[in-house]
C-alpha cells in the first residue's frame, strides 16, 4: 500500500528498521507459503506414492479381510483401531513434517532470524470498530488484498481447466481400462492439474514478495523531522551538548587556575590577555604556559596573580603570540625563547636586587 502521509518521504534509518522489526513488523508475503507449501505437497506425494499405495493397501486388507478366529470383544477392537491409527501415522506424519519444514523455510528466507513476543501483545487501536470497517470498506491495502485473490483463484481455476480439457478425448478410452489403468491415469491427470496449478502460483507469489517488499519500504518511509529527531537521540542533543562543553570548559579553568600560583610570571596584554608562565629546568627545557586566557578569564589570571605576588610584565606583542600559538601545558615555540629569556633574566635580576 503506498504510503498514506506524503510528508513522510525519506528512507528509514537503519535504527527505525531495526525497532519495526524487533515489533515483528517485516516484509513478508503470505502468498509465499501457500506456494511453498503446495509444491512441497506435490514433491512428497510424488515420492511417497509407493509407501502410501502399500501402507492403504495393507489396510484395507486389514479392514475388509475376516478372521473367524478374531476376539471381538472391546478390547480387540480398541487394539485393532489403534493398529490402524499407527498405520495411517506411519504414513501421514512425514508428509506434514516435510509441508512444516517447507512452510517454515519459506517464512524463514523471507524474514531472517527473528524472534519477537510483542507480536502477541494485543494492540487497542484494532479493537476500533469505526475503524475497523474503514479498514475493511475503505482501505488500498482491502482492495490489493481483494485484487490479490482474484488473480490467485483465477490462475489456481484456469490451469486445472486447461488441463482437463485438453484431456476430454483420453476419458473416453477408460471405459474399457482396468481398475488399475483408471487410477494410475486419474493420478497422472491430478499431478499435472497440480503441477501446473503451483506453477501459477509460484508466479503470483513471486510477484506479491515483490509487492510486499515495495510496500513494505512505503509504510516504513520517515519525515524529515523524524530523520532529524533520530540525529539528535543518536549524536545527542546540541542543547545538552553545549552545556556538557560549557561544564568541561568550567572544570578545564579551574584546573587552570589552581597552577597559577605555581607561575613565575605573568605577561599581559595589558588587560585583554594574560598568559602565566613557569620555568623548571628539571620539569621541561622551557618555558611551560601554565594558565592562559582573554577578557573575563584574563582578569581572574590578574587577580591570583597578585594574591600569590607573581609578578606580571606588560608585553602586547608576546602576550598576543603566546596567546594564539601555545595551548595550555605545552612549552612555548622556540621563535619565542629570546623574548621569554629576556623578561625571566629580568626578573632574576630583580629578585637579586631584593
Amino acid at each position: 500500500m503506498p504510503q498514506s502521509d506524503p510528508s513522510k518521504t525519506e528512507k528509514a534509518t537503519p535504527k527505525k528498521r531495526e525497532k519495526t522489526r524487533e515489533d515483528g513488523d517485516v516484509a513478508k508475503s503470505q502468498e509465499v507459503p501457500k506456494a511453498a507449501t503446495t509444491l512441497a505437497g506435490i514433491i512428497i506425494l510424488y515420492g511417497w506414492m509407493g509407501t502410501i499405495n502399500e501402507r492403504t493397501q495393507h489396510i484395507m486388507r486389514q479392514c475388509y479381510t475376516f478372521d473367524a478366529s478374531l476376539d471381538m470383544s472391546m478390547q480387540s477392537a480398541i487394539t485393532f483401531i489403534n493398529q490402524i491409527a499407527f498405520e495411517l501415522a506411519l504414513m501421514l506424519v512425514p508428509i506434514f513434517l516435510f509441508l512444516f519444514l517447507f512452510a517454515g523455510m519459506s517464512m524463514r528466507m523471507q524474514v531472517g532470524h527473528l524472534w519477537t513476543m510483542k507480536v502477541f501483545k494485543p494492540k487497542w487501536s484494532k479493537f476500533n470498530p469505526i475503524k475497523g470497517m474503514k479498514n475493511m470498506f475503505l482501505s488500498m491495502q482491502t482492495l490489493v488484498r481483494l485484487i490479490k485473490s482474484i488473480v490467485f483463484a483465477l490462475v489456481i481455476g484456469i490451469a486445472p481447466y486447461l488441463v482437463i480439457t485438453d484431456e476430454m478425448d483420453s476419458f473416453i478410452l477408460l471405459y474399457n481400462a482396468s481398475p488399475e489403468g483408471i487410477a494410475m491415469y486419474m493420478l497422472d491427470l491430478v499431478f499435472r492439474v497440480s503441477l501446473y496449478g503451483v506453477l501459477a502460483m509460484l508466479i503470483v507469489s513471486l510477484g506479491d514478495f515483490f509487492y510486499s517488499r515495495w510496500d513494505y519500504e512505503e509504510n516504513i518511509k520517515m519525515s524529515k523531522d523524524e530523520v532529524k529527531d533520530e540525529h539528535k537521540q543518536i549524536e545527542g542533543d546540541p542543547k545538552v551538548r553545549s552545556q556538557q562543553r560549557q561544564k568541561m570548559n568550567e572544570m578545564s579553568q579551574q584546573r587552570m587556575m589552581q597552577d597559577v600560583p605555581s607561575a613565575d610570571v605573568v605577561i599581559t596584554n595589558p588587560t585583554h590577555i594574560s598568559v602565566a608562565l613557569r620555568y623548571n629546568a628539571m620539569e621541561a627545557p622551557a618555558p611551560v604556559v601554565v594558565a592562559m586566557g582573554a577578557d573575563h578569564l584574563a582578569k581572574k589570571i590578574r587577580e591570583l596573580a597578585k594574591e600569590n605576588d607573581i609578578p606580571m610584565r606588560e608585553n602586547v606583542p608576546l602576550a598576543r603570540a603566546l596567546y594564539k600559538s601555545v595551548k595550555v601545558g605545552d612549552q612555548i615555540p622556540e621563535d619565542l625563547y629570546k623574548a621569554v629569556a629576556s623578561i625571566l633574566a629580568s626578573l632574576s635580576k630583580y629578585k637579586q636586587k631584593q
